[in-house]
């Protein structure tokens, strides 16, 4: 049986239903199946189009396919080592600046700044705006004179 790594799959970031069943050698109701209980298996199913999936899918399903037909686990043990292969989120104590760089985090800094001072402008009521962001008052236009209806004979 085919491995993930023994199958051949086209240097593609998207593909079609029938495209996964073909590389997977399994039936449509088989991979639907499957997106039954993987509900994240899968990108999009549009109104009227195909099933699509990301590359990353179809790797999860030719894996899922060894777990059961090769490994012989059931739908709830591949589900648990799936889940045991996936890779471990980053250590939480990781700080920011091993993960950006110094400008980076000035950048941050500065916008974090500065949503600070839209929170306190919003937090003041109209008559405390600093002059500086007070709107001069706009000149009143005078208004033209109503088109006059003519004179009926």
């Amino acid at each position: 049986m085919p491995t993930v790594d023994s199958v051949e799959i086209p240097n593609r970031s998207l593909f079609r239903q029938p495209e996964v069943c073909e590389i997977a050698k399994v039936q449509p109701y088989v991979l639907r199946s499957w997106e039954a209980e993987f509900p994240d298996l899968g990108v999009a199913k549009t109104a009227g189009g195909p099933r699509v999936y990301r590359r990353a899918d179809l790797e999860r399903v030719l894996r899922l396919k060894h777990l059961l037909f090769v490994d012989g686990l059931t739908l709830a043990g591949a589900r648990r080592k799936l889940m045991e292969e996936q890779p471990t989120a980053p250590d939480e104590h990781v700080g920011l600046d091993a993960l950006l760089g110094s400008d980076a985090r000035e950048r941050i800094r500065e916008v974090h700044r500065g949503l600070r001072e839209i929170a306190t402008m919003l937090a003041k009521g109209p008559g405390e705006v600093p002059a500086l962001f007070e709107l001069a008052p706009r000149p009143v236009a005078a208004k033209k004179p109503a088109p006059k209806a003519p004179k009926k004979k």
